[in-house]
């Protein structure tokens, strides 16, 4: 059994949560503060990838990333980076596609954390980002966890967004849900039920994690 499409489907999951942890968590506290109504615009347009057809963003990323029209374009000209049929390309549009996973919760607890509780931080001296690093986001593990867990499975499991940017390259693009439809279409179902098994394992032991360190969260007295 070929097991690069497995690794190759952790390593994107990987960075992908990495980066959503890095970009994620500033823009969920930034869209937390306030009710702008420009936020409220840009919040739904995170949540979209959550029903949009994975087929529709990925046509229109195709488009966004080809060669020949907008970034794609841009980065071809610039800098000779191509992002369609690569895994620079996978990253980008895995962490367009999982971003209201990792963004949604984190700025769900953030919103119901009180307000004195920054308010005190504040009054002992501490700036604004020692007060988001060091005293609100210890006070959402629990929703912290859960987002960067739901993020890595949500990545693990991307079939149509990853299909039409990366298509079906080797050792490159060919992730394990594209290696699960390639062995269908071969008819080669023995492989496919290999991936699929790993798949499901992988993700069955991520969310029992999750309630696990929930529950553990909600025992503690310290919680």
């Amino acid at each position: 059994m070929d097991l690069s499409p497995i690794l190759l489907t952790l390593k994107l999951a990987g960075i992908t949560t990495l980066l959503l942890l890095l970009i994620g968590l500033p823009f969920a506290w930034w869209l937390s503060r306030g009710k702008a109504f420009f936020k409220i615009i840009i919040e739904a347009i995170i949540t979209m990838p959550l029903v949009l057809p994975p087929s529709v963003l990925g046509f229109y990323l195709l488009l966004a990333f080809s060669p020949q029209h907008g970034l794609g374009k841009w980065l071809h000209d610039s800098f000779d980076v191509q992002l369609v049929f690569s895994f620079p390309g996978l990253i980008l549009a895995s962490v367009i596609y999982s971003m209201p996973f990792m963004i949604g919760p984190v700025k769900s607890a953030l919103q119901t954390l009180p307000a004195s509780l920054a308010e005190a931080s504040f009054t002992l001296g501490k700036t604004r980002w020692q007060t988001f690093w060091h005293v609100l986001l210890p006070n959402i593990k629990p929703s912290l966890f859960t987002a960067t867990v739901l993020t890595f499975a949500h990545t693990l499991g991307e079939f149509g967004v990853v299909l039409m940017i990366g298509g079906n390259i080797p050792g490159v693009t060919r992730v394990a849900s594209i290696a699960v439809y390639d062995s269908v279409e071969k008819m080669d179902y023995a492989s496919a039920n290999n991936y699929s098994l790993i798949l499901f394992a992988i993700t069955f032991v991520l969310v029992i994690a999750v309630f696990v360190f929930n529950r553990y969260q909600a025992k503690s007295p310290l919680a």
